[in-house]
């Protein structure tokens, strides 16, 4: 049971990370963009997230039982900060530009953690796997974005 316990605090990190999504949330300026086609519903992000933040703070605690601080939990770390980074900068600054540069932050560190995670914990990098396919398919709906609501002189 004591081994458990040791998984609160990664639990307890990634859930003040998601908090960013609900402090800065998309609000009637989101709802006035111009949204490409496959644009999900609204209602999908906040399962979807509450999914992949569970298999963030697993695949964490997993490369910290068997490494400890190791370069794999490095990237983990980096990219949780750069995770609670991308809802202020996309909803709260209204920074899509910015947004989207953090994305791409987002998406060399899931890459790193998964490279780094694989020798220590396969099960670990493949809980990244499903969190890298969403952030792809995220940083292409936050380009879209950009490109269809940039100002004319950009």
């Amino acid at each position: 049971m004591l081994d458990y316990v040791s998984f609160i605090p990664f639990v307890a990190v990634v859930v003040a990370i998601a908090a960013s999504g609900a402090i800065f949330r998309p609000g009637e300026w989101y709802q006035s963009l111009d949204k490409p086609s496959w644009t999900p519903p609204s209602w999908l992000f906040g399962p979807a997230w509450s999914v992949l933040y569970l298999m963030i703070a697993i695949a964490g605690w997993l490369v910290w039982k068997q490494a400890g601080m190791s370069g794999a939990l490095a990237f983990w770390i980096v990219n949780l900060a750069a995770n609670g980074a991308w809802s202020w900068l996309m909803f709260g600054r209204r920074q899509m530009a910015l947004a989207l540069v953090d994305a791409l932050l987002m998406l060399v560190t899931i890459v790193g953690f998964i490279r780094f995670a694989w020798p220590i914990s396969e099960t670990a990098a493949w809980l990244f796997v499903p969190y890298l396919a969403w952030v792809s398919f995220a940083s292409a709906l936050n380009l879209s974005l950009f490109l269809r609501n940039r100002p004319a002189r950009f």
